[in-house]
């Protein structure tokens, strides 16, 4: 009889260190679960994050595309406004007698030069209005300044050479006579 007592209490020890056993095999587990659920939300959060970063990549990269592609004329265009300047001082020649052949030349280079401007205003080149205007440092160089009576400071007296904008941009700003 001691003997089977004691076989129910060794098998009740046994059933006890089991049961404890479960139940930190249980407590385990939830701790792993909950380690395992914060790992899949900060991957989540992650991979959030690196689509928000692809996304941000993607609209910075069509900008800067977009900036090369509106100014990819640029570097032509200031070649050519020399060209230009150069016809506009041809064109502005005296030119009192229309029959000879200096007229005719002249009236050529006109249609020349109003289908040179034509063009260049169909890509966006504009020219900066300085005769006149009020003084900007964005849009104007002044190289030289003199003092009229009658006339308001810091408006431009003389352009010496026009300036341009592209798109809103200024490629060349007009070379000018500034009044102080």
């Amino acid at each position: 009889m001691k003997e089977e007592i004691k076989n129910k209490e060794e098998k009740k020890e046994h059933k006890d260190k089991k049961k404890e056993k479960k139940e930190e095999v249980v407590k385990l587990t939830k701790e792993e679960i909950e380690a395992i659920n914060k790992k899949a939300s900060d991957a989540e959060d992650e991979a959030l994050r690196a689509k928000a970063e692809l996304i941000n990549y993607r609209k910075r990269k069509d900008e800067e595309v977009e900036r090369l592609l509106k100014f990819a004329n640029e570097d032509l265009i200031l070649e050519l406004l020399p060209t230009l300047d150069n016809f506009e001082r041809a064109i502005n020649m005296d030119d009192d007698n229309l029959e000879d052949d200096v007229s005719k030349f002249l009236s050529g280079m006109k249609m020349v030069y109003n289908a040179l401007v034509s063009t260049l205003e169909k890509y966006g080149v504009k020219e900066i209005k300085a005769e006149g205007e009020k003084f900007d440092a964005n849009l104007h160089e002044a190289v030289i300044t003199e003092s009229k009576e009658g006339i308001e400071e810091d408006v431009i007296l003389e352009v010496f050479q026009k300036g341009y904008t592209l798109k809103d941009k200024v490629i060349r700003p007009a070379m000018v006579k500034v009044n102080k």
